[in-house]
């Protein structure tokens, strides 16, 4: 492997890592007295400050050449509204089924909406890994279903959360937006929400350790904001956009694993068996091809 190649499978790896993690450690957020409209909040205070001079170079005026309606659309689907549902969500139910339902949906509007969108036929593998996918989604539901309404509950705003999440890179492929600008568009049109948080969903910052605050506002803002669109940028510079779709399949993986140790949510059988779907059908869906011409080569 190239040197190159080796840095961007290090870089990826990296910001599977960060996205994995942010969901078990969203939770304990939530477990530590923060609210999820205090992590909407510490998420674009700092990362729409941070970005706002990316913002600004790209033209104020014209939404950093995307137009306003468009920015806006983004912002909807990868910005305050899309985090609130996805941190709301993980005050209900574990993390693992977050760390799942959510890469689920998103690879499922994927594929749907290429076809929608841009006449991306699937392929056998994609199809049928969307097929794994939505038994792995339905586990996941019936584990939630057993576990009771709030469980459920959680898990319907993962969905939504996959949702938003999804069509998100569809119109950035649509409206051709780079990552770097279409994340400074999301997170500086995210800063009007701080004012209403303060005005109407009464913070509760002050209420909880400094110490606590500190580290989940690093971890909002700048490691999954701005440290995650770096890597995640560098690796598909350096091993291109198709090898790098490769990787996200190891989000749910780690986001479960993870929630092991930092919340002691250990997944019962059938969230088990659904995790296990949903990373059996994403990594169909990536690899399909690649794993077939290996077995035939044998």
């Amino acid at each position: 492997m190239q040197v190159s190649a080796r840095w961007g499978v290090l870089a990826m790896m990296g910001a599977v890592v960060i996205y994995g993690a942010n969901f078990p450690l969203s939770r304990l957020a939530t477990q530590q007295g923060l609210s999820p409209a205090d992590l909407v909040a510490l998420r674009y205070a700092i990362g729409g400050a941070v970005l706002l001079p990316v913002f600004l170079r790209a033209g104020a005026a014209t939404c950093a050449g995307v137009g306003w309606g468009r920015g806006i659309a983004l912002a909807i689907m990868s910005g305050a509204p899309m985090a609130l549902l996805m941190n709301t969500g993980l005050k209900f139910a574990p993390a693992g089924h977050g760390a799942a339902l959510a890469p689920g949906t998103v690879t499922v509007v994927g594929i749907v909406g290429s076809y929608l969108l841009f006449r991306v036929r699937p392929s056998a593998y994609a199809l049928a890994g969307v097929t794994v996918v939505l038994g792995g989604l339905a586990c996941i539901a019936a584990a939630g279903t057993a576990s009771g309404p709030t469980v459920l509950l959680g898990d319907l705003l993962f969905v939504l959360n996959g949702l938003l999440w999804g069509f998100y890179p569809l119109l950035l492929q649509r409206w051709q937006v780079g990552g770097m600008v279409s994340t400074s568009i999301v997170s500086v049109l995210s800063l009007p929400y701080i004012p209403l948080y303060l005005a109407f969903l009464h913070p509760g910052l002050m209420q909880v350790d400094p110490w606590i605050v500190a580290f989940h506002a690093v971890n909002q803002g700048l490691v999954n904001i701005v440290l995650g669109l770096w890597l995640w940028a560098t690796a598909v510079r350096l091993l291109g956009a198709a090898r790098a779709q490769r990787f996200p399949p190891l989000i749910p993986v780690f986001g479960t694993l993870l929630a092991i140790p930092i919340l002691g949510e250990i997944p019962g059988p059938v969230q088990a068996l659904g995790v296990g779907l949903i990373v059996s059908g994403l990594v169909l869906a990536a690899f399909g091809a690649q794993l077939t011409a290996w077995l035939r080569g044998r």
